[in-house]
């Protein structure tokens, strides 16, 4: 038996251990560790409610504007205040330019190297990788110029001696399988997207005011529908043993989001939840404050470096944040994360149980890239390729591509709508909020582009007198439970071949296909080895 210990994981937001056990070649045992501590939940005791929303997007340096949202949803719902129809056609549109923004990044800048073998690449020829581009898509920058410039400049790092952003690949590892000519339409796709990403950040500037911290839409289309969509479904389909590997835990929460009424009774992305993989048992989360989602959420400290003061799960108005490091234990406590479950089950978050959900809620447009998606993989493939295989690593990053064409669509949508109604002659953006004597509850919810986010909070006499976040990665990179059940990471690697317990490219691809955010960090530097990154197989 090897231990594997990858301590931090890159690529990510934030400090996240994962160790593996591997015995014959596949993973037989993991933890996942998030190995940060901030207390932000600590930080709001006491103050103005108001002022939620601009501590709490200090959580993360990518995910500002969600936790800005769901904080300010959380303190809405207790004072059961109603938001004006603009405000909330405004809100939208920030949350799709993020979304759609955050989800390019994701799969380009955070994931794809883990199937794209860069120096591969040189080896290509540009003018057949531009064949390729141009015969599965329109998009215009897939031509032999753009090929030949991508193959000069990435010739041009590498002789430089370093190859720059591309630096710490795996390169060469006997689980990369792209020909030359993928790799380097890939390589130029990475490149292009650096600029995409920018136009949909533009967006969340204007209207946010700013970004981080808050604070040309053809053209992304173009991009999501044309590139994005193109590109996972022929990473899904040169690496379909991968469709077989990750899923884990099949339980999927998805909560609804782009409300179209000002109480919050009707959306455009419907959500709910799926025990066990089967859409036929989809239930329906249908408003804000919903009471099936608002009692089903319960955190355990079992395995966290936390105390309650009593045994078992805790609902989240009744969490409690006590802090208690006891280094990291492998059938104790080891992670900074708490242990989230949705009536008493393990659940999965993000865009695979979005795309799920939406699919088990009859959503056409969700069908409609569903099925798109599939039949590109199934073509390329050349075999009919279902839905089942979305329960797996390579299936998260099709959700995420399949999400973002939707959204991208929604964004036109919401602009339109939100000129229709001020064409009525409605202005109204705010409502003035009142806080009563005494205790009040509210919960603000938004699938965030990492999954269900949610925020709790209780306040007495118009002021915080608890707060609670549970967010994304806190269910999907949770430690154990209260019956010791693995959380998602964990689960998904279970069984994963390992090819070099030294190289274990194969853990970072299923990790990354979560999209993990710790909180708010970078790549870690020792300063006395120059180190960023440490791996041990031992």
């Amino acid at each position: 038996m090897t231990r594997v210990t990858i301590d931090p994981i890159t690529r990510i937001e934030g400090h996240l251990r994962i160790d593996v056990d591997v015995d014959g070649g596949r993973v037989k045992k993991a933890w996942s560790s998030g190995q940060m501590w901030r207390g932000v939940e600590l930080i709001l005791l006491g103050r103005d409610p108001r002022d939620a929303w601009a501590i709490t997007q200090r959580i993360c340096g990518v995910c500002t504007t969600v936790h800005a949202i769901t904080s300010v949803r959380a303190v809405e719902n207790a004072l059961q205040l109603e938001v004006p129809l603009n405000a909330q056609f405004i809100r939208n549109l920030i949350i799709l330019a993020h979304s759609v923004h955050d989800q390019i990044v994701h799969f380009y800048h955070l994931s794809a190297l883990d199937w794209v073998d860069v120096t591969s690449a040189l080896k290509a020829d540009p003018d057949k990788a531009a064949a390729l581009g141009e015969s599965l898509s329109s998009w215009s920058l897939n031509n032999k110029h753009q090929m030949r410039k991508t193959h000069e400049r990435l010739k041009n790092f590498v002789n430089g001696g370093q190859l720059g952003i591309f630096t710490n690949g795996y390169w060469g590892h006997p689980a990369m399988k792209l020909s030359p000519e993928v790799n380097l339409m890939a390589v130029a796709h990475y490149l292009q997207a650096l600029e995409i990403q920018r136009k949909a950040n533009k967006i969340v500037s204007i209207l946010g005011s700013k970004t981080p911290h808050i604070q040309n839409v053809d053209e992304l289309a173009d991009f999501v529908k044309n590139v994005y969509l193109i590109d996972v479904a022929a990473v899904g389909a040169f690496y379909a043993d991968w469709t077989k590997i990750g899923a884990g835990v099949t339980n999927y929460l998805a909560v609804p989001d782009i409300p179209m009424d000002t109480k919050g009774t009707k959306f455009a992305l419907p959500g709910g939840f799926i025990e066990g993989g089967d859409l036929a048992k989809f239930k329906p989360i249908t408003k804000f404050g919903d009471e099936y989602f608002t009692k089903g959420v319960e955190e355990s400290v079992k395995h966290s470096w936390y105390d309650y003061s009593k045994a078992g799960a805790l609902h989240p108005y009744k969490g409690e944040t006590k802090p208690n490091y006891t280094d990291f234990k492998d059938d104790a406590k080891y992670s900074w994360l708490k242990s989230p479950t949705f009536y008493g089950k393990v659940a999965q978050v993000g865009p695979l149980a979005r795309i799920l959900c939406m699919l088990a809620a009859g959503h056409e447009p969700t069908k409609k890239y569903a099925t798109a998606a599939l039949d590109t993989v199934s073509a390329l493939a050349k075999t009919k390729v279902g839905l089942d295989a979305m329960h797996s690593t390579i299936g998260r990053h099709a959700a995420r591509a399949i999400s973002c064409c939707v959204q991208v669509d929604m964004l036109g949508d919401q602009w339109t709508a939100l000129v229709g109604n001020m064409a009525k002659g409605d202005i109204a953006t705010f409502n003035k909020p009142t806080f009563p004597k005494g205790e009040v509850m509210g919960v603000g919810f938004h699938e965030a582009p990492r999954g269900a986010l949610s925020h709790w909070v209780v306040i007495d006499d118009g002021k915080i007198k608890n707060y609670q976040c549970v967010v994304p990665s806190t269910w999907n990179a949770c430690p154990r439970n209260e019956k010791d059940e693995p959380g998602p990471y964990e689960a998904s690697l279970m069984n994963t071949p390992i090819a070099d317990p030294e190289k274990p490219l194969e853990v970072l691809r299923t990790i990354h296909s979560f999209d993990p955010c710790i909180a708010c960090a970078i790549h870690v530097t020792d300063t006395e080895s120059g180190s960023a990154i440490t791996v041990q197989a031992k």
